[in-house]
């Protein structure tokens, strides 16, 4: 099979990879597109120590087998977090917490930058004909931009601001906006704030007369720097949530969360549903954020242009529909 693979920071395309073998319970689906995301380029960074394998997490593709055979055939996306179901956090409910949790392209489970990977049938979601592939590649990440609004620190009256005008921010952005928030972005990259003006959304270079007032501030920079910005631009009593992840650490003085008496909120994976519901209806632009598409065996081209300072969404094509 061919695949990406990763050790030790060094990334490979390679034909020689083993076909993934479903467990109990788990469907093959063959891969047809996958996005690189931050968290794809933190690896190459050390995000996850000691990684080693097939890295990627957002994928649109085809079953191929599964435990139900009415499934053989149909397009799908996949939550990436496989819980064990037994542990005391999967008992709570808290599935994406679970203790022994393996994660898609991230922790101990091969993932989508390959012509397969597996899943348990109980992640996949069904793909509506009027989703493109190259938008259905969004649903993880729209997910994840939704799971803001299940934090409970956004209300409709609340002037929310993000931090961040990339890929992340963007798709935050207009999550909250649908909410009924009034929502601002702080960014810098004014070619693209077509896409946040044309649904409400009001784009900025400094954040003005927001400073210290801004209800709620969401973090979607992707720089360590991001948190201590976001701190102080939040109003007392306020809320920041986080959605950056990086490698390595980075200081951070916590007395303004202190003194402002501010909630810090983390904020990671999210509901598929409505975010299949939203591409359904074209109710939240992803398509304009793609910057490029490569082929699989451009991966290495790929990923350096995922990770420029500023990059939009970059896609792999693995195999055609």
């Amino acid at each position: 099979m061919r695949g990406v693979y990763l050790e030790a920071g060094v990334l490979q395309v390679r034909d020689d990879l083993p076909m993934p073998s479903p467990r109990e319970g788990e469907a093959l689906v063959r891969v047809h597109t996958a996005g690189i995301c931050a968290t794809d380029i933190e690896l190459l960074r050390g995000y996850v120590p000691g990684f080693r394998g097939i890295p990627g997490h957002e994928f649109v593709g085809t079953v191929a087998a599964h435990p139900d055979l009415a499934w053989v055939g149909r397009r799908v996306v996949g939550e990436i977090t496989i819980a064990c179901g037994e542990c005391a956090m999967c008992r709570r409910g808290l599935r994406k917490h679970c203790l022994q949790r393996r994660v898609l392209g991230l922790r101990g489970h091969d993932g989508a930058f390959a012509e397969y990977l597996t899943l348990p049938a109980e992640n996949l979601h069904p793909v509506p004909d009027e989703i493109s592939d190259e938008a259905a590649v969004f649903t993880e990440p729209l997910a994840a931009a939704l799971q803001v609004l299940e934090t409970g620190a956004i209300g409709p009256a609340d002037r929310v601001l993000i931090l961040g005008d990339g890929k992340l921010g963007l798709l935050v952005a207009q999550a909250v906006a649908l909410a009924g928030s009034e929502t601002f972005v702080l960014g810098h990259h004014p070619e693209r704030w077509h896409i946040l003006r044309e649904r409400g959304i009001i784009p900025m270079h400094d954040p003005g007369g927001l400073q210290g007032l801004a209800d709620v501030v969401i973090e979607c920079t992707g720089r360590p720097e991001g948190i201590q910005e976001a701190l102080r631009l939040v109003r007392p009593q306020g809320a920041v949530i986080l959605k950056s992840t990086f490698a390595g650490v980075h200081p951070l003085n916590l007395s303004e969360a202190v003194v402002k008496e501010a909630r810090l909120i983390g904020s990671r994976c999210g509901p598929f549903a409505p975010a299949l519901r939203l591409l359904a209806r074209r109710q939240v632009e992803v398509e304009a954020l793609i910057e490029a598409v490569y082929p699989l065996t451009q991966a290495e081209e790929a990923f350096a242009r995922a990770g420029r300072r500023g990059a939009l969404k970059v896609l792999l094509r693995i195999t055609c529909a």
